[in-house]
């Protein structure tokens, strides 16, 4: 599974990245397919709270791709609000797929 991390606006620390990579990886217990995920991490509005918006895109050979966004107060939150959200999306296609 390939990880690939993007931050707009900003520079991601190391430990950032490590982290992203870390929880992305978790995706793979729930769906075994997965090819390619794309990290994006955004700042939005500098100054206000909830400024920090994470995006998760997971390409996955027959099935397209899933695709999901989250805005909070810190990139760590983000990832995992979004990685939970993706581990349900994921169970739901293997369910299909399974039933196919």
């Amino acid at each position: 599974m390939e990880v690939k991390i993007q931050a707009v606006h900003f520079d991601a620390t190391e430990k950032l990245q490590e982290f992203a990579t870390k929880k992305v990886e978790k995706l793979a217990k729930s769906y075994e397919d997965i090819q390619k995920v794309e990290v994006q991490l955004k700042v939005v509005k500098p100054q206000t709270a909830l400024n920090k918006q994470t995006s998760i895109t997971v390409a996955i050979p027959g099935s397209g791709s899933q695709f999901v966004e989250k805005t909070c107060d810190t990139f760590e939150e983000g990832i995992d609000l979004c990685v939970d959200a993706l581990k349900v999306k994921l169970t739901k296609l293997k369910e299909k797929t399974r039933n196919y």
